[in-house]
């Protein structure tokens, strides 16, 4: 198994809300793979619960971490940071 980590700036004006949220967790519940999600200097949460990633409080200009554990997880993390930095 590989674990790979990405570092996202969010550009959405609103930051990360519920539709990109949603549209978000999909990817990762799609992805077969274990993904955490942290906002820089505040602790990882799983990134397959909605509840978890919006209780993040992520805002437009924030950084955030993702770690992808699993088969394909480069391309999974890459998936992923297209898909939060095209939010918006």
């Amino acid at each position: 198994m590989t674990t790979v980590t990405r570092s996202v700036t969010i550009t959405d004006p609103v930051g990360l809300h519920a539709r990109p949220a949603s549209e978000f967790v999909q990817k990762v519940n799609e992805s077969q793979t274990s993904v955490t999600i942290a906002k820089q200097g505040a602790a990882s949460v799983d990134a397959s619960s909605i509840l978890s990633v919006l209780s993040l409080g992520i805002a437009k200009g924030d950084v955030v971490e993702l770690t992808v554990d699993g088969e394909n997880a480069d391309a999974v993390a890459d998936d992923l940071k297209q898909l939060l930095e095209n939010q918006g």
